[in-house]
């Protein structure tokens, strides 16, 4: 069986070293999907309720052509990083593209479509926190690394 690889991005430069990792590093057989999570910031986008401040209902409609252009800036990340994985030996065909917005949080729902899609490794590439921020904010790649279960996790720094 071949693997089944979950790269899991977010427009960053760490993104694309986890991209070229997998381009440069791994079996060329396997499936490779590109996966992001968008914050659920999204999510204000569809609210219409009286309990909204004014401010936020008069800004609703910059507020949401910025998210709109978040989603292209990410659409446009993922051909890049396609077309890194095509010029690597990957075939286009056994390369998955798929952004979702946050559910639960990113880290666990990076987890949960590692769980859906049964993937056999995931990867990831390292934040760049500093020490103090990483000790109070945590990073995605170590929640990654601390929850997973049933699935390889490459961190790439």
């Amino acid at each position: 069986m071949a693997k089944k690889i979950l790269i899991a991005v977010d427009e960053s430069k760490n993104s694309m070293k986890a991209v070229n990792y997998v381009a440069k590093g791994m079996e060329k057989t396997g499936a490779v999907t590109l996966f992001s999570v968008l914050p659920d910031a999204t999510a204000a986008c569809g609210l219409d309720s009286p309990s909204l401040t004014p401010l936020f209902k008069q800004s609703k409609q910059a507020f949401c052509a910025i998210e709109d252009r978040k989603k292209d800036s990410v659409k446009a990340f993922m051909e890049k990083a396609k077309q890194a994985l095509v010029e690597g030996g990957f075939p286009s065909k056994n390369i998955a593209v798929k952004i979702r917005k946050k559910k639960v949080g990113i880290a666990r729902d990076i987890l949960k479509e590692g769980e859906r899609g049964k993937y056999t490794t995931l990867v990831i590439g390292r934040k760049g926190l500093s020490g103090i921020k990483q000790f109070v904010l945590g990073s995605i790649s170590n929640k990654l690394v601390q929850l997973a279960k049933n699935i390889s996790v490459i961190v790439v720094d």
